[in-house]
């Protein structure tokens, strides 16, 4: 029984360094340049669950059951971006309802999708709650104000 508490224990420390290296590793990036495409360009530019208003949350909605998304993988993604307030910025909806294609990698997509997506199954939706750093940063972007938390449901329809 003892083992199991120091296995426990010891899982929980490295997940605490992994996290706190991504953190650090965000916050050194954040003066270089991010995307300034428009928010209908989607999350194009720049991961998990926690209630901490500087780190991204993930909910799964539905699981899926297909094929699993990975960073690199070329994912096909129904979605909607709103802000914290629930003003829609973006939606594929709005784009037509055709899904969107996108590479899941950093400096393809924002670094709350890059993050927040992988582990995704096809036929899975999963809220994500990005706060501004994972985000456009102190950007405005279109109608995405700068420093602003963004709330996207995503849809896996695809990955290859």
């Amino acid at each position: 029984m003892g083992t199991r508490v120091l296995i426990v224990a010891g899982s929980i420390i490295v997940i605490i360094a992994v996290i706190g290296g991504v953190v650090m590793l965000n916050g050194s990036n954040s003066n270089t340049s991010k995307s300034t495409a428009s928010p209908s360009a989607s999350p194009v530019a720049n991961a998990s669950a926690s209630s901490s208003p500087s780190a991204l949350q993930s909910t799964d909605v539905v699981v899926g059951t297909g094929a699993e998304a990975q960073v690199g993988s070329t994912i096909t993604v129904k979605y909607t971006g709103t802000l914290a307030d629930g003003t829609v910025f973006d939606s594929t909806d709005k784009q037509g309802g055709t899904p969107a294609t996108f590479t899941l990698a950093q400096g393809q997509l924002i670094d709350g999708w890059v993050q927040g997506i992988p582990g995704m199954k096809v036929g899975g939706t999963r809220k994500l709650v990005i706060p501004a750093s994972l985000g456009y940063g102190s950007q405005s972007v279109g109608s995405i104000p700068p420093n602003s938390t963004l709330v996207f449901t995503i849809e896996l329809v695809g990955v290859k």
